[in-house]
């Protein structure tokens, strides 16, 4: 690894179901952040469509019945479902190849059965090398439409300045410890998370700590306001150096729209990792088989929960 890689969060707003509009706008904005110096680029979660049909009112809460309205945009969205074999992706493949740059495209993907809400890496060359579907599906909204993927996969992802271990989750996935740690076991050394919420205070604190406790960097690209509330951000999970605790925040964006570049430094981590005791090196599985029953305590059933 040369130098730092960097990792483009575009902070950029949707025109909803417009596909070809979508389409459009982020090719203009992958064309500046190469400009910009990017090396990956992260695009915010589900951006065929802009995560259109967010249900704010239904996503409080967990007791809603889907109504016929909401039927109905769940019908949509399956309408605007996309397959990895689009011309929408395939646009973007040959773009990541005109431009020498990978890029993390999210989109509503068709499945057999329900959509899936999914992010494809591409890379420089212009190959898919990575596709992952969202495990921790909000069952508590209308993502209840989506089919939730059942693993987690890390690629190794070649760019100008080297390779590096590059993995995936999206957005809710974030507020579950084993996302990360499963993908610190598989060898991630940056973790890529579209989003497509709120990224207040706890949330933060949240992807700080998946940073922290398995030594890798993660960066999170948002909505703008006022979809969202922007704040895209980005750990490198480099706690702590030779003068002591330090803040290993290195990026957080402001609300409005717009490109920001995270710089994360592969050889400062490589080096952390062999010196600290985070991560795998101190773990004791064989005490954890709690973690792998099925079966929630009494204050934690919710009905609508698919495990």
């Amino acid at each position: 690894m040369k130098k730092t890689i960097n990792v483009a969060l575009l902070q950029i707003s949707s025109f909803s179901f417009d596909q070809k509009a979508n389409m459009e706008k982020g090719v203009n904005f992958c064309k500046k952040a190469k400009k910009m110096g990017a090396d990956i680029i992260l695009f915010p979660e589900m951006w065929n469509i802009g995560y259109t049909s967010y249900d704010k009112k239904f996503l409080k809460s967990n007791k809603s019945p889907i109504n016929p309205q909401q039927a109905n945009k769940i019908k949509e969205w399956q309408r605007n479902a996309i397959s990895s074999k689009s011309n929408f992706i395939r646009y973007y493949k040959a773009l990541a190849k005109e431009l020498d740059v990978a890029i993390a495209m999210t989109y509503l993907e068709t499945s057999s059965r329900t959509p899936r809400n999914t992010i494809s890496i591409i890379d420089r060359y212009g190959k898919i090398v990575l596709t992952y579907a969202k495990v921790h599906t909000c069952d508590f909204s209308l993502e209840a439409a989506c089919m939730p993927g059942e693993e987690f996969f890390v690629c190794d992802l070649d760019t100008s300045k080297g390779r590096v271990k590059i993995g995936a989750m999206i957005c809710f996935d974030r507020e579950f410890p084993e996302s990360a740690r499963i993908l610190m076991l598989k060898g991630a050394e940056i973790i890529l998370v579209p989003n497509a919420c709120e990224l207040e205070q706890n949330r933060i604190a949240q992807v700080r700590t998946r940073a922290y406790e398995n030594m890798m960097g993660i960066a999170v690209a948002n909505y703008p306001a006022p979809f969202a509330n922007g704040h895209s951000i980005a750990f490198d999970g480099i706690a702590f150096n030779k003068k002591g605790s330090r803040d290993h925040l290195i990026l957080e964006a402001p609300g409005k729209e717009g490109i920001y570049i995270a710089k994360f430094d592969l050889n400062a981590t490589r080096e952390y990792r062999q010196r600290e005791s985070w991560g795998d090196a101190y773990r004791k599985p064989s005490c954890y088989k709690v973690l792998c029953e099925n079966k929630p305590k009494s204050n934690f059933k919710r009905k609508d929960a698919r495990r």
